[in-house]
């Protein structure tokens, strides 16, 4: 007697949307914007700015309630060389709370990342895997 295969389990991957809440938008949509160089997808007034982090949107939100007022996740941005990065985004004015460093050796490679806030003190990182040597 064949059994019937087991319903596939539901589980959470692909993350659509991340929130940060931010204290003065229009200062927040120009780090995010001009500082960072994010892609600005578009601005639901007074509260909300939303950009593309590639392929995951990113909401900028002035939270009205104060439950919501605090500072969120860190996000980890993905990118190619993480000491190129690092020194792009100084030379943009963001400030760094450390160097650029390597955190664990991975299989094809080492982990690097770099951290800074954004200007509501929100954590931020450049994170890339890079080669050794």
């Amino acid at each position: 007697m064949s059994h019937p295969a087991p319903a596939p389990v539901f589980g959470l991957s692909r993350i659509g949307q991340i929130a940060v809440v931010v204290h003065d938008l229009e200062r927040a949509t120009a780090f995010y914007r001009d500082r960072l160089g994010m892609k600005f997808l578009f601005a639901a007034p007074p509260r909300l700015a939303f950009f593309d982090a590639g392929g995951t949107r990113l909401m900028l939100d002035a939270a009205a309630e104060p439950g919501f007022d605090h500072p969120g996740s860190i996000l980890y941005f993905d990118v190619p060389d993480v000491r190129e990065a690092h020194t792009t985004l100084r030379a943009r004015g963001v400030e760094f709370v450390d160097q650029p460093h390597v955190v664990a050796p991975m299989p094809n490679g080492d982990l690097w990342m770099t951290f800074f806030r954004d200007p509501d003190g929100n954590t931020m990182a450049l994170m890339s895997v890079l080669p050794r040597g």
